[in-house]
C-alpha cells in the first residue's frame, strides 16, 4: 500500500535508508563511501527537515518497505527499498506514485542524481543519463549520474 509519509514514520524511513545503502548500494561503493552516505548515528533532525519539503510517499506491507521523495521542481532525491524487498515492484510502484504527483502539479520533467546501484532501474523506467558526475558527502567523493525523465502525457479528448 502506498500512502503519504507521516512524521511518525521518520525512524522507520531512516532505518530503511541506512539498511538499503549498507546492504544494497555497498555492492558498488566502498566502505568509506557507504559510511559517509549513511552515517551512524543518522542526523534525525536533518532528516526531519528534508522530509518536510515536497511529497514523500511510503510503501507499506506489514512494515516500511520503501519510500520516495519528490519536490515541486521535479527532483526525485530519495528512492529506497528495503533490502529484502528488492525486485518486487516496490520501486516501480513508488515512482508511479511520484509521477502521478508530478503530473497533477503540471510537472513534466523529473530529474535525479542516481547512484551506480540505482542507474539500471532508472533507465528501465525511462530516465536517461545526462552526465556522470562526482559529488561530495562530507569529505568523501562519490560517482553518480544526473538523469532525467520527460513525462509525456497524451491530452484527453472528450467528445
Amino acid at each position: 500500500m502506498i500512502r503519504e509519509y507521516k512524521p511518525a514514520d521518520l525512524e522507520a524511513v531512516v532505518s530503511l535508508f541506512s539498511r538499503s545503502v549498507r546492504e544494497v548500494a555497498s555492492r558498488d561503493y566502498s566502505p568509506t563511501e557507504v559510511s559517509a552516505w549513511a552515517p551512524e548515528p543518522p542526523d534525525l533532525a536533518a532528516w526531519r527537515r528534508r522530509l518536510e519539503i515536497g511529497a514523500v510517499l511510503v510503501f507499506e506491507c506489514a512494515e516500511m518497505t520503501g519510500f520516495v521523495r519528490i519536490d515541486s521542481a521535479g527532483c526525485v532525491d530519495f528512492l529506497y527499498v528495503h533490502p529484502e524487498r528488492q525486485r518486487q515492484g516496490v520501486a516501480r510502484a513508488l515512482m508511479d506514485g511520484a509521477v502521478s504527483w508530478a503530473v497533477a502539479r503540471g510537472i513534466r520533467l523529473l530529474h535525479s542524481d542516481v547512484s551506480v546501484t540505482a542507474r539500471p532501474f532508472f533507465e528501465r523506467i525511462g530516465f536517461r543519463v545526462l552526465r556522470e558526475q562526482v559529488v561530495e558527502h562530507g569529505s568523501v567523493s562519490f560517482r553518480n549520474f544526473h538523469m532525467e525523465l520527460h513525462i509525456d502525457i497524451e491530452p484527453t479528448h472528450e467528445g
